[in-house]
């Protein structure tokens, strides 16, 4: 391009290998450039920092930027901040992955509208291209959080990644339940990943970091701002080669996550709800409509995902005997079932654990091959 076209230099030190970085947050911090804009400018320019050494006129020819972003961008002086940003990054342990970085990535690269930047504490690997959303409502009753959880086990001791969102109710029970199977998770934040919403969740999101990641496209410190989360669910989906919903009404969001799925072309499973369910009837709409499979088992989400059904162990156990790879709860609960159906009051009394905990695990065992449940909340040995 002709010199004409640039002011004088953004100001980073000379051979600065961090310059294109903070050019980057620079741009991210301009009023009206979000994802879009700053991908064009980029692409238009070759880099960050010429982006920001360019005059208003070639910055307003860019399409799809106008003269009013354009004059932002020629305008900014907010360097204070972008070394603020990198301050509260090191602090918080936060590392920039960005749309030209290899380890971006492969599958959000794909969506249409891929943010530009993504803050991350943790680590994304290239493990989590095997990838399974698993989103519901935050309102979620105590049937929600066991599908929840018992999916994201089942993936996770599958190798499969679970991402979702860290909100109550579904979200926090499919990260623990991939948590639980030994897996990673990866949380995608609707506020800054160093301003953990919510806040009660903080010690899920240590977890969480230590097995996977907490991402998001926001500034660090960002708050949790309503209009934040539904352009978070993008990023949730394009994470990953299908999302469940396990439980959801008939609006929210993550029904949005289920539609953007379906935009992205990808895949879109729901566990089905009893008919007189409130929480559910979002999850049996879908199905209804045809826009998500119905789904009663992880095998039944990966092998529309191409892979084949986990080898089921086919010699009968001995009573009292401990199945293998269990954790305490679910080999305490195991060992005090037999090839005889025992009701779940009976289940608690001889293990101590009170029924949402043991339905939560017997849930797990059931997806596993390993228990059966009959009518009356009767369980035994598969």
């Amino acid at each position: 391009m002709s010199d004409d076209l640039f002011r004088s230099p953004s100001p980073s030190a000379p051979n600065d290998p961090d310059a294109e970085r903070r050019a980057l947050v620079a741009l991210s911090l301009v009023p009206g450039v979000g994802s879009g804009r700053l991908g064009a400018l980029v692409g238009a320019f070759g880099t960050a920092e010429d982006v920001l050494r360019a005059r208003p006129y070639a910055l307003a020819a860019v399409p799809g930027v106008g003269p009013e972003t354009a004059r932002s961008v020629a305008a900014f002086d907010g360097w204070i901040e972008v070394d603020r940003q990198m301050a509260r990054a090191e602090r918080a342990g936060a590392t920039l992955v960005t749309r030209w970085d290899d380890g971006y990535p492969a599958r959000l690269q794909e969506i249409y509208d891929a943010p530009a930047l993504l803050w991350v504490r943790g680590a994304l690997t290239e493990a989590d291209h095997r990838a399974v959303a698993v989103v519901g409502t935050r309102r979620a009753s105590d049937y929600g959080r066991r599908v929840a959880h018992a999916f994201a086990r089942g993936l996770a001791e599958r190798g499969w990644t679970v991402v979702s969102g860290l909100a109550y109710g579904i979200d926090a029970a499919a990260h623990q339940g991939a948590l639980d199977g030994g897996g990673r998770t990866v949380a995608v934040l609707g506020s800054g990943v160093d301003r953990v919403y919510p806040a009660r969740h903080a010690r899920l999101a240590d977890e969480i970091v230590e097995r996977g990641a907490l991402v998001s496209e926001l500034a660090l410190g960002a708050a949790p701002d309503a209009p934040n989360f539904p352009r978070r669910n993008r990023i949730v989906s394009g994470l990953a080669a299908g999302t469940l919903v396990a439980e959801a009404f008939e609006e929210g969001g993550a029904l949005i996550t289920a539609r953007l799925a379906i935009e992205h072309n990808r895949e879109v499973f729901a566990v089905p709800a009893p008919f007189d369910s409130e929480t559910g009837r979002g999850c049996n709409r879908l199905i209804q409509r045809g826009e998500a499979k119905l789904v009663l088992t992880v095998d039944d989400v990966l092998e529309e995902l191409g892979e084949a059904p986990a080898a089921r162990a086919s010699a009968a156990r001995a009573p009292g005997a401990a199945a293998p790879d269990l954790g305490p709860v679910e080999g305490k609960l195991y060992a005090a079932l037999t090839a005889t159906p025992v009701h779940l009051d009976a289940l608690c009394t001889a293990t101590g654990y009170d029924a949402s905990t043991a339905l939560v695990y017997l849930l797990g065992l059931e997806f596993r091959g390993l228990v059966r449940q009959l009518a009356g909340k009767q369980f035994l040995r598969a």
